[in-house]
């Protein structure tokens, strides 16, 4: 009886024990804060979070109704032309325009894909400073270090490839006649003064847009990234 009555002793004891260890390992992991972490460990944290952000918004984009179904970043006419485009659909040549607005899109999904490189290469020259200024940055500070990184190199990438999609919809010439006149006497900003200047400088700002708001999700669910680093990272900014 004794015996037994010791082996539950020992049992309860034991049990007591590896609940305050856990209890104990939680508390640490919730103290953790950004001063607790090596700054290899924030580096390497956000290089993870930010490159499986950024491979995430190119295979959403980069795919047939990346951008023309999705409302967040669907490419319209330039505010210049919408009044044009009104007319033209009152008056049934509504199809040119629309397949402007569909060849301008499928232009931007065919372009995005050859950014990987260069977004996957950008996260991996990161600098510490580079990666504590964005996770104390807000919620802006992956689109902004990546479009300062990166937009100059990617329009250079995307446009033979816009200039090429493009090239098949009849309306461009057209859109590019208008612009270039209105652009002449300033009245078109001179980065829409053609369709492919235009849907190259869209497909950027697209593909940031994409790229946050990967980002933010990982900010707030960070178990969900399936990373126990990027977990530990983000988990210390909150």
């Amino acid at each position: 009886m004794q015996r037994r009555h010791f082996n539950r002793h020992l049992a309860t004891s034991a049990a007591s024990l590896a609940a305050l260890l856990v209890t104990g390992t939680l508390q640490h992991a919730r103290a953790l804060s950004l001063s607790d972490l090596s700054d290899k460990e924030v580096g390497s944290g956000l290089k993870a979070a930010l490159e499986k952000g950024a491979l995430a918004a190119v295979a959403l984009l980069g795919q047939s109704g990346g951008f023309l179904d999705n409302p967040k970043v669907r490419i319209p006419l330039p505010a210049y032309l919408e009044e044009a485009a009104k007319l033209l659909r009152m008056t049934g040549q509504g199809k040119p325009v629309d397949e402007l607005v569909t060849g301008m899109n499928r232009a931007a999904e065919a372009a995005v894909p050859m950014g990987r490189d260069l977004l996957v290469k950008a996260v991996k020259s990161m600098t510490v400073q580079d990666a504590k200024q964005i996770l104390s940055g807000g919620d802006d500070a992956v689109t902004r270090f990546f479009a300062d990184k990166t937009r100059a190199p990617l329009g250079q990438s995307f446009l033979p490839v816009v200039t090429q999609a493009v090239s098949k919809v009849g309306l461009a010439k057209s859109y590019n006649r208008v612009a270039g006149k209105a652009a002449g006497f300033g009245l078109v900003k001179q980065e829409e003064a053609s369709v492919e200047q235009y849907v190259t400088g869209k497909t950027l700002d697209g593909l940031y847009t994409i790229i946050g708001e990967e980002e933010r999700k990982i900010r707030q669910d960070p178990v969900g990234a399936g990373s126990r680093l990027i977990e530990k990272v983000f988990g210390a900014v909150k």
